[in-house]
């Protein structure tokens, strides 16, 4: 597993690791007014998938912000930003922050995407901070695990990698 620690202390990530070339396998979250998501529904698209511990903190909060600015330029890609945040609270914070251009969706029912992405961690039930591409076949094409939850990540590879992706 990746190595991963949360205010300088190594934390647990429950799940199986990612890799580029696997699968990317589907899951189920919930969208902002409960239904139910899963990366099925996106098929066909390039999605970039950004794994947050919460939106309303100040890392995630700008990461957020910054997908959301670059997903309007982005071609056939579809930015997904999941955490443990209640829908509620994530509907909340998009109506007050203006983000409008990917999806905010909640992992906090079952953690079925944290466990199927190697992201949830196991001693604060929250998302650790991740970025994976995922292609129009389904297959991983970018994969990273930040390696201090409080960092941002590396947004110039990962969106270079979703441009490239097909």
């Amino acid at each position: 597993m990746a190595n991963v620690t949360f205010n300088q202390d190594p934390v647990t990530l429950l799940g199986k690791e990612i890799s580029v070339g696997d699968k990317a396998p589907d899951f189920t979250v919930l969208a902002n007014d409960l239904q139910e998501v899963s990366l099925s529904d996106y098929k066909g698209k390039v999605r970039l998938i950004a794994a947050v511990p919460s939106v309303d903190t100040g890392v995630c909060s700008d990461e957020t912000k910054r997908f959301n600015e670059e997903a309007d330029k982005l071609d056939n890609v579809h930015v997904l930003t999941i955490s443990m945040d209640l829908p509620f609270a994530q509907g909340r914070w998009c109506a007050a922050t203006g983000v409008k251009n990917l999806d905010t969706l909640s992992d906090h029912r079952n953690a079925d995407f944290g466990e199927k992405y190697g992201v949830l961690i196991k001693e604060l039930r929250l998302l650790a901070r991740a970025v994976f591409v995922v292609d129009s076949n389904d297959n991983i094409t970018y994969v990273e695990y930040v390696d201090e939850v409080t960092n941002h990540p590396d947004y110039d590879r990962a969106l270079d990698a979703a441009q490239k992706a097909e």
